[in-house]
């Protein structure tokens, strides 16, 4: 069981021991940690925080608490319930409320959950606040308030129907066209929030919608990170259905990956890719993706005459990066759009309604798009950690191996050769160290992962 605590949020297994795991205790505290640097961060006398969860088996739970600790507080709350990460995001600003939380876990199995926390744009916090919130957590310097001064809650479901009526009205969205193309579409909505969201987002734009784990019970019928091994009935049901393409998002609806129309999958690094060549040939300007995304993205940004830029793994590096370089578009490879008209954070209805105009307004199947793009191929394995691994040790000691090749090291290290790259990073979600490739083919991808883990794993033992 494990408590990982980053700079991004507190993320963990739910039971077991206080400090060990996500307990009652712990998300208190953190929810705690997190009001009282809203506090003194905001220097306001009335502050206000939207609240909402995706739908694991343990998110009433958490919900409870952290709310009730607001409300002890003095913090005011607009409870969501039920909804997505893109639709809090996007319900701060609306609401002028002073911060955010959103109870998910993203693409982490069921006996996991975390408190991600939003500044007062609804944007994630930057690298200094979520720091300053851990210490505050540590040193646990609470002060709650008396009783006449408790918070107060106002519940309000209506927000995943305000989000899609914002997809609506982006400059590049034209629902008649859409619904012109009569697309028929099978959605995973991994029984979470997303199977509320997007088959309603679908409706209106007079899609055709087949369900497939839509039922927000928090019982996920797979993994629910949207990878090809987990995806075996959309896949099956795509073809059985004589769809056009299917959907398929996480938990809290903020990645975003495709099924082509012949089964197979269309690629979560491609997902940014198609999306990205919709808006540039509407809007010419730069993009942005993680160190860990496709080439792909470059190639296509480079196409329509824009820059393409890398930033360090995480949406607020990429958000860092994209709004110094004015980039149009933008997110990462896992399937996540960020699309600054709408909003800064990756949102998986953004990305739908863009992906429904590219393929309406293209002459062709979904399989016969992605064999238009550049072709290459990816490797996404991973070292689990020990206690007696140095990390960082690891990571110098092959980026001195790898000196002579182009080096990143801002995030990780990143390699990239003349053909191929690899990204190697602790991440901050899960304890492992990721080991992501990429090549003109699925088996050297695979190999270069492998070559390369054979070497972290000698530097381990020598």
């Amino acid at each position: 069981m494990t408590l990982i605590k980053s700079i991004s949020g507190i993320r963990g297994t739910i039971g077991g021991r206080p400090g060990d795991n996500l307990t009652p205790l712990d998300a208190v505290k953190f929810a705690a940690a997190y009001g009282t640097w809203l506090k003194d961060y905001s220097k306001k006398e009335a502050l206000t925080v939207v609240i909402g969860r995706d739908a694991r088996l343990s998110g009433q739970m958490i919900q409870d608490l952290v709310v009730a600790t607001l409300v002890g507080l003095g913090i005011d709350v607009v409870d969501l319930d039920l909804s997505t990460t893109p639709t809090v995001e996007i319900a701060v600003p609306l609401e002028k409320a002073d911060g955010g939380i959103i109870l998910t876990a993203s693409h982490n199995p069921k006996q996991w959950n975390a408190l991600k926390l939003l500044n007062e744009k609804g944007e994630f916090l930057d690298a200094e606040q979520g720091a300053r919130i851990l210490k505050i957590a540590e040193e646990e310097n609470f002060s709650f308030t008396e009783v006449d001064d408790l918070g107060t809650v106002t519940r309000n479901d209506a927000y995943i129907d305000i989000h899609i009526d914002e997809v609506l009205e982006l400059s590049l969205v034209d629902a008649e066209v859409i619904k012109a193309a009569k697309f028929k579409v099978v959605v995973d909505g991994v029984n979470s929030t997303g199977g509320i969201a997007i088959p309603k987002l679908l409706e209106a734009l007079g899609v055709t919608v087949v369900k497939l784990y839509c039922d927000p019970t928090g019982h996920f019928p797979h993994n629910p990170e949207p990878l090809k091994e987990h995806l075996g009935a959309i896949c099956e049901k795509v073809v059985a259905e004589k769809a056009d393409f299917g959907i398929v998002v996480d938990p809290d609806v903020d990645r975003l990956a495709f099924i082509a129309n012949d089964g197979e999958m269309f690629g979560e690094e491609y997902t940014l890719v198609a999306c990205a060549d919709y808006v540039l040939g509407k809007t010419p300007g730069n993009t942005v993706s993680n160190l860990s995304s496709s080439r792909a993205l470059r190639d296509i940004t480079e196409k329509h005459g824009g820059v393409y830029e890398a930033a360090a793994v995480g949406e607020v590096n990429v958000v860092a990066k994209m709004k110094a370089t004015k980039a149009i578009i933008g997110g990462e490879g896992n399937g996540g759009i960020i699309y600054p008209e709408s909003h800064y954070g990756r949102d998986s209805l953004v990305g739908t309604a863009l992906f429904l105009m590219l393929m309406a307004e293209r002459d062709g199947t979904v399989a016969e798009l992605r064999a238009g793009y550049p072709s290459y191929f990816m490797s996404k394995k991973k070292i689990a950690l020990t206690p007696d691994l140095d990390v960082d040790s690891i990571l110098e000691k092959m980026a001195a191996a790898y000196k002579n090749e182009q080096l990143s090291t801002i995030d990780g290290v990143k390699i990239d050769f003349a053909e191929n790259w690899v990204h190697l990073r602790k991440s901050n979600t899960e304890p492992i160290i990721r080991v992501y490739t990429e090549a003109k083919s699925q088996e050297e991808a695979h190999a270069l992962a492998d070559k390369i883990i054979a070497e972290i794993e000698a530097i381990a033992v020598s």
